[in-house]
């Protein structure tokens, strides 16, 4: 119902990081120097899985999956921050909020969904190599790709519709450096216990029930690994999931920290800050550590690299 006193609110103004001041410019280079670099490693590594005969396997295909979704994830973001901070403020519209948001969550929420099944594969990979390529085969690779994604996209939209549905009157200043879910629903002046109860009741299946996914095939992971006789063997074994478990600690670990931690008075500015870490940092440091740790990645980059100078690449 709407009060003669109250003000329909169709546009929000985005705070971003206040106090700046001589820092702004150095601020935003360096942002924008890490956006750079992301988006160059990320691509790079889809390019590669996808021109590479030798990295066409399960592993690699989730992982140029995941490089795909770090992609999308920072460009949904970060280029709206840089305005902002350039600008020191900047306004958006209601449905430029919700469409922000929603693209967002579907890649946080696939991303969660293709950290887990990357984790399955290692599992089948070394729990159960005589069975593991008759299960991780193409069609099987490909259903549950497009299964993260489609649960991704499903999920995020439907919050968004809720949210789009929602009044918001009086208060239009969102202090944050782009639109998440909790500082929107905040400024509404209508119920929310619906979409409420629709976070409480999602939240399980995108980040509880997968992390403990994870947890379980690590640990018979790591229990499978200690049983091999060899140190070679062990060796090997742990660094094809070694990579993949550094990542699940830095993504979950920080969406878990933002989204359990309370939502109003001192903790706004830790939640930028943890804000920050997962959309920049953390899509930063995926191409990194599996370039770095990864020796079939670093073996096929200089492969390339040698056909380019020969001018054999095409």
């Amino acid at each position: 119902m709407h009060h003669e006193n109250h003000t329909v609110i169709l546009d929000f103004f985005l705070l971003g990081f206040q106090n700046l001041r001589l820092f702004r410019i150095p601020f935003f280079i360096l942002l924008f120097s890490i956006y750079i670099i992301t988006i160059t490693g990320n691509l790079f590594i889809v390019l590669l899985v996808s021109l590479s005969h030798t990295l066409h396997t399960p592993m690699y295909f989730f992982l140029g999956q995941l490089s795909l979704c770090d992609t999308l994830l920072s460009m949904s973001v970060v280029p709206n921050m840089l305005d902002v901070i350039l600008k020191e403020g900047k306004t958006i519209s209601l449905l430029g909020c919700v469409t922000q948001l929603q693209m967002f969550g579907w890649c946080c929420i696939a991303e969660c969904y293709i950290l887990t099944v990357m984790s399955c594969d290692r599992y089948l990979a070394i729990c159960k190599p005589l069975h593991y390529s008759s299960i991780m085969d193409f069609k099987m690779c490909l259903y549950l790709v497009m299964l993260s994604w489609s649960l991704g996209f499903l999920f995020s939209i439907i919050t968004c519709v809720l949210i789009y549905e929602l009044e918001f009157c009086n208060h239009n200043i969102i202090d944050h450096f782009f639109c998440d879910f909790l500082p929107i629903v905040d400024l509404s002046c209508s119920d929310t216990s619906v979409v409420d109860l629709e976070v409480f009741m999602v939240t399980p299946f995108i980040l509880l029930f997968p992390f403990v996914f994870v947890i379980v095939t690590y640990i018979y992971i790591f229990l499978t690994i200690l049983g091999i006789s060899s140190i070679t063997g062990r060796q090997k074994a742990f660094s094809t999931c070694s990579s993949h478990l550094t990542v699940v600690c830095l993504y979950y670990g920080t969406l878990i920290s933002i989204y359990l931690s309370p939502s109003k008075g001192y903790s706004l500015n830790i939640n930028k800050i943890t804000s920050l870490f997962y959309t920049m940092v953390t899509p930063l440091f995926n191409p990194v550590i599996y370039s770095v740790r990864n020796q079939d990645i670093r073996k096929e980059l200089n492969v390339l690299i040698r056909e380019k100078e020969h001018g054999c690449f095409y």
